[in-house]
């Protein structure tokens, strides 16, 4: 029950409470017993507000009492009215009680032997309307608290969404602009090497370059205006191409198998791939030791496999640190499109693995 409500009800049975007990003081010839009693049973609704169960067995009590004093008219009124805070807090199990108490209490006093005739039918009425008023309560209560669950959720949602693109910008961040600047911290070490200094500069103002369009690219995707649904996310023969070219620079002799233009491959596995090739690129160039990189693309009617291996170094690289990123979004891309995904030391080198289902 809300705090407006039982502030209404409080006030409502001080009220009644107040002008039964001027009653008893002021009117002459009053029946004290049955006006204690009948006060006594409208003090008992306030117990509603705590223990419905309580507050019933209670007013049951006082009913049966009110056949002993001959008040059991004003009682069965209290009763009547008290079907309002039934039906607005009590469960199936006490309604139906309460409605079947009231009844036979109803019953006996419509047959009973009293002094004079009772219209029934007046507390009957009265019952239906308080009933019916605690039940619409009820209902309201009930569709305010799941409108509230509702806007909850719907809060929690929301939260979880943004974290979910927060995540995903980091993401792609990570992908895009991690290998370019690893590129270029690795040739910036070259660059007191005269033999290489021209080459190494020349790589390092190509990667400022594709560092500042995957920016901007990753920038547009976040976007939701039309700009952000043209843009294509994924070239496994230029991610190919580039890494070659790079591993090439960096001192690493690359053997590659398979057509990276393989039209068997489906756009959304060339996706995968790529970006792929592009973190294995980052991990080789950061860690590998000096020796040959082997890309390896097998494709058939029912699955693509990419392998990227790379010599293990002799000692770990204190200079570019990893942490571990890289393997773990690779991991989620893969599985994220139903395929299979390794990484791992094998026979001296490393190897990357992911087979995707394209049939």
């Amino acid at each position: 029950m809300s705090v407006l409500e039982r502030i209404f009800v409080l006030v409502v049975i001080v009220v009644v409470v107040a002008v039964d007990l001027l009653g008893v003081f002021f009117s002459p010839g009053v029946n004290v017993i049955a006006s204690v009693l009948s006060i006594a049973t409208t003090s008992v609704l306030i117990l509603y507000l705590w223990s419905p169960l309580l507050a019933t067995c209670a007013l049951g009590l006082m009913l049966a009492l009110s056949f002993v004093t001959g008040n059991e008219i004003q009682t069965l009124l209290a009763v009547a009215v008290a079907a309002a805070l039934v039906m607005r807090l009590g469960w199936n199990s006490l309604i139906l009680s309460y409605i079947g108490g009231f009844l036979v209490a109803a019953a006996i006093i419509a047959y009973g032997d009293l002094s004079g005739p009772v219209n029934v039918g007046i507390y009957l009425i009265v019952a239906t309307v308080a009933g019916a008023i605690g039940f619409a309560l009820r209902m309201a209560f009930a569709r305010g608290r799941r409108l509230e669950q509702q806007l909850v959720e719907q809060e929690l949602q929301e939260r979880e969404a943004v974290l979910a693109e927060r995540r995903w910008i980091a993401g792609e961040l990570h992908d895009s602009i991690a290998h370019h600047l690893t590129v270029v911290a690795m040739h910036v070490q070259m660059l007191d090497d005269a033999q290489v200094t021209r080459q190494s500069q020349e790589a390092i103002r190509v990667a400022a370059r594709k560092a500042m369009a995957d920016l901007r690219f990753v920038i547009e995707l976040a976007d939701d205006g039309p700009r952000a649904s043209a843009l294509q996310t994924g070239d496994l023969a230029v991610a190919v191409d580039e890494a070659r070219s790079e591993f090439e620079s960096a001192g690493h002799p690359v053997v590659s198998e398979g057509d990276p233009r393989d039209e068997r491959i489906p756009r959304a596995a060339e996706i995968v791939f790529a970006r792929i090739m592009r973190e294995s690129a980052t991990n080789i160039l950061k860690h590998a030791g000096p020796g040959e990189v082997a890309i390896g693309l097998q494709v058939d009617d029912e699955a693509a496999t990419l392998t990227i291996s790379s010599p293990l170094p002799a000692t770990p690289r204190r200079d570019l640190p990893s942490s571990g990123t890289g393997l773990n979004r690779m991991a989620e891309r893969v599985l994220g499109a139903s395929g299979t995904f390794s990484a791992g030391a094998v026979d001296g080198q490393w190897r990357v693995s992911a087979r995707l289902l394209i049939a």
